[in-house]
């Protein structure tokens, strides 16, 4: 392709497999990334295998999209940006507002402070957002029609009634895929901040002649990722308690659900993205398209890994959690052609398969719920 691409983030788990999967096609790629110790440890250059996956096959730039000399120095001569520097994880996101504010939203703005107002090559903008910023999802009441429900009362939750409520309607309401014209209205502080992101990029690009495209990521998983953050990603957590011998505790009553979707098709979405003209100044949801509860989510772990551990469903809760979304793919396939390659089973086989070939990590799970805890988030 000959094109230059900066990864923002391109360390982490998306951005690092993203990079390779580019540097394949064709593409120069430039990383700018911090090496947050919380992903790749205290000596990332020689412990985190995200980080030494992409060494010495691309041009990397170790510095905080908090920094406009960072920027400058990473935006020199790129045709392309993919921008997935952020903070993730709603639970710790309603704690460490100012963190995710700063590097979210405040990161964003500097890059497109530059793009603005200094000489630049890049014709695209592709961001990362997330499923976050729906909050919940879509359902259809036959009192209603077409709701979008928001946030869960601590009161019914107490009394262990975790099912969504809308104004008006007496009847359950029923579930249905969430599309990109859904109502926006996150319930966490990372939520908002992907949010802001999103608009942000898809309103100022088009002003400056640069193409925008968003891709609104839901449960993103596979081999890689982190195994040692107890704050992302509840296949890893669940894993490494596993490999722990360490019960698994389930929130709620088990039957919350996500929309998981495996790295290869998130990488696959997003090349699309990169290179088709058809995706200029559009949102996108990236997803398997089809929910599957975390009560299934622990036992099928449980299954792939051979290791018996108690499963408790315990009824506790996260103010800020949301009980179901799962992505509407229309658009993204009639628009780009594409098509997800991994069900849940699949993809979590091959991602068991890899965890089984790592160390056994330590299980900092009790850490952040004791975090969480300590501020009455965690009931």
């Amino acid at each position: 392709m000959n094109k230059n691409v900066l990864i923002t983030g391109g360390a982490g788990f998306i951005g690092s497999n993203l990079a390779l999967k580019l540097i394949g096609k064709g593409y120069k790629v430039t990383v700018l990334d911090n090496l947050s110790p919380q992903i790749h440890g205290d000596n990332p250059e020689v412990t985190s295998p995200l980080f030494k996956k992409i060494q010495d096959k691309v041009i990397f730039i170790r510095g905080t999209v908090t920094s406009k000399e960072d920027w400058q120095r990473a935006i020199a001569n790129q045709d392309i940006i993919v921008h997935y520097a952020a903070e993730t994880g709603t639970g710790q996101s309603m704690y460490e507002i100012q963190k995710y504010v700063d590097v979210n939203i405040n990161g964003t703005a500097i890059l497109l402070d530059l793009l603005a107002n200094q000489p630049h090559s890049v014709k695209k903008v592709v961001v990362a957002s997330s499923r976050s910023i729906y909050g919940e999802g879509k359902y259809r009441s036959r009192e209603a029609g077409i709701v979008y429900p928001g946030s869960r009362t601590n009161e019914y939750m107490l009394n262990g009634d975790f099912e969504v409520k809308y104004p008006g309607c007496t009847e359950p309401l029923e579930l249905m895929p969430t599309d990109e014209e859904s109502k926006i209205h996150p319930s966490s502080v990372y939520g908002i901040t992907k949010q802001n992101q999103e608009q942000m990029i898809m309103t100022v690009c088009p002003t400056l002649g640069i193409a925008p495209v968003a891709f609104r990521y839901q449960n993103v998983y596979g081999p890689g990722q982190s195994l040692s953050n107890p704050y992302t990603g509840i296949l890893s957590i669940f894993s490494t308690r596993i490999r722990n011998g360490n019960e698994i505790n389930i929130f709620e009553d088990g039957l919350e659900s996500r929309d998981f979707v495996y790295i290869d098709d998130v990488v696959a979405a997003t090349t699309l993205g990169i290179e088709k003209e058809s995706a200029n100044g559009q949102v996108f949801n990236v997803g398997f398209g089809a929910p599957t509860d975390v009560l299934t989510v622990a036992r099928t772990l449980i299954k792939n890994y051979g290791i018996d551990v108690p499963v408790k469903v315990s009824g506790n809760f996260r103010l800020g959690d949301i009980r179901h979304n799962y992505a509407d793919l229309t658009k993204i396939k009639a628009l780009l052609g594409f098509e997800p390659a991994f069900d849940f089973e699949k993809g979590v086989k091959e991602f068991a398969d890899w965890v089984l070939k790592q160390e056994v990590m330590e299980d900092k799970y009790s850490q952040s719920i004791n975090e969480m805890k300590s501020r009455g988030l965690y009931k």
